[in-house]
Parts: C-alpha cells; structure tokens; sequence
C-alpha cells in the first residue's frame, strides 16, 4: 500500500509558534509552520495508511495543548 500524505490545517486559542514547535517533535510530521490568515498553523505530514494518518491527527496532533481545530487534508495522487 502507498504511503499517504496529507496537510493538516490549525486553528490555536495560543502562540502559534509554540505549536508548531511542539508538533514538529511528532514522528511522520514533515514540517510544521505558523502562519497568517484563517488558519495559525500548516503542518505536512506522512503515514503508511489511512487509519495510521487518523491515528496521528486524533493522538499526537490533537493532543498538543492550545489546538481547538484541525482540518486534515490528504493529498491526492493522480
């Protein structure tokens, strides 16, 4: 099975910075960076599957302190 890659956009109640900074320790997260606009901060990331990128987001990404949304985005290969 194909390793799936995703976006996953982050809505912070903190300093974004210290976000992006803890959730770049996660393993499969390939970068994490606070940004402007809609959304505080964009993290790319990579799994094996499906259920392990959901597993990622809901145990590791949603864990870190000062989150109140994410929208993960998979990218689509064609």
């Amino acid at each position: 099975m194909a390793e799936v890659r995703a976006y996953i956009l982050i809505q912070t109640a903190v300093n974004a910075g210290h976000v992006a900074k803890e959730i770049r320790a996660i393993e499969g997260v390939e970068s994490a960076e606070d940004v402007s606009g809609p959304y505080d901060v964009i993290v790319a990331t990579s799994a094996p599957d499906m259920d392990a990128l959901g597993r990622m987001v809901v145990a590791k990404i949603q864990a870190v302190e000062g989150i109140t949304r994410t929208l993960t985005c998979p990218v689509v290969q064609l």
